[in-house]
């Protein structure tokens, strides 16, 4: 019989093994949390409540934001709460929603920036025809496709990952379950099927990602031409912020999937799983928004929202 189906759970790994650092670890996911969730939200409820925010930059910015509440609520909470109850188990099933909401919510993540960038571009390039090539059916199709291929995307890791025998015991040297770590513990040839949906998959975001690269390359000449310096201003204050984050979310994302695994447990490791599946959510409120003033506006009008606005944007402003 194979360990595949007696295998009951898989053990995470911790940040520490000493009590008071366990306690530190979990008070720092939970600022981090919180931080993700009322950035988040705070975007979520200005562009729904103020009509003057119902524009495709902002639907696909909502968007945006309910991924990253997502995305950072598969992984963080199973971690603060092992911390917490000084546990390191997940069982078999709970991995396998981990692994296919995770990619999910990442393969529609890259989508959707992809799209966001693609907007910009239409704006400041061809500002002419943006009404008629970003119209909302328009809009609408390309963030239903968005979550599409993030479905189809992850069906495939996914159900690749998890057909394979695992043999190798039940530690997985991360603090959630990710594919590469998963695939350490095969014991069978059919992982070799998910290393190369693997690279197929690095290649396909390799490619959207010089998209953008060619996109902004062309945003960049035309805001350079803008007489404007505050025309300028505003046009780079939305552009660059995007391709920081898409950046860090390639680099980090391709480097997790696709770099040789170790035998043994690696910080270097640690530090990447943090940095494409932690940071973007938390920073992505503060990079859309802190110099959004559109936004910061749309707060400052919601009289509940005027006490939050202040102290969420004031740790960053300092």
């Amino acid at each position: 019989m194979s360990n595949r189906t007696t295998l009951t759970q898989f053990l995470l790994l911790g940040f520490s093994d000493i009590w008071e650092l366990q306690i530190l670890h979990f008070v720092v996911f939970l600022v981090i949390y919180l931080a993700a969730l009322m950035g988040n939200l705070l975007i979520i409820t200005a562009v729904a409540l103020d009509h003057h925010l119902h524009t495709p930059m902002y639907f696909f910015l909502v968007n945006l934001s309910i991924i990253d509440l997502g995305s950072i609520s598969v992984t963080i909470p199973k971690s603060m709460v092992n911390s917490l109850i000084n546990s390191s188990s997940i069982s078999y099933a709970g991995c396998v929603i981990q692994v296919f909401f995770l990619i999910f919510l990442m393969g529609a993540d890259f989508s959707l920036l992809t799209i966001m960038a693609y907007d910009r571009y239409v704006a400041i390039c061809q500002p002419l025809h943006y009404e008629s090539v970003m119209n909302w059916r328009a809009c609408v199709q390309m963030a239903v496709s968005a979550w599409i291929s993030g479905i189809l995307y992850s069906a495939l890791h996914t159900g690749n990952t998890f057909t394979v025998t695992f043999c190798g015991g039940n530690m997985v040297d991360q603090f959630f379950c990710e594919i590469p770590q998963l695939l350490k513990l095969a014991c069978s040839d059919l992982y070799l099927s998910e290393i190369g949906a693997l690279i197929f998959s690095a290649c396909i975001v390799l490619s959207c990602f010089v998209f953008i690269i060619v996109s902004y390359v062309q945003i960049f000449n035309t805001v350079l031409r803008i007489p404007s310096e505050q025309g300028r201003h505003k046009a780079f204050s939305t552009c660059l912020p995007h391709l920081i984050v898409v950046s860090l979310f390639v680099c980090t994302g391709i480097f997790a999937y696709l770099k040789p695994t170790s035998s043994s447990a690696s910080g270097l490791d640690l530090v990447v799983a943090v940095l494409y599946s932690v940071v973007p959510p938390m920073m992505n409120p503060v990079i859309y928004s802190m110099r959004n003033k559109e936004i910061k506006s749309s707060l400052r009008r919601l009289s509940w929202g005027r006490l939050f606005t202040k102290n969420y944007f004031s740790v960053f402003l300092e």
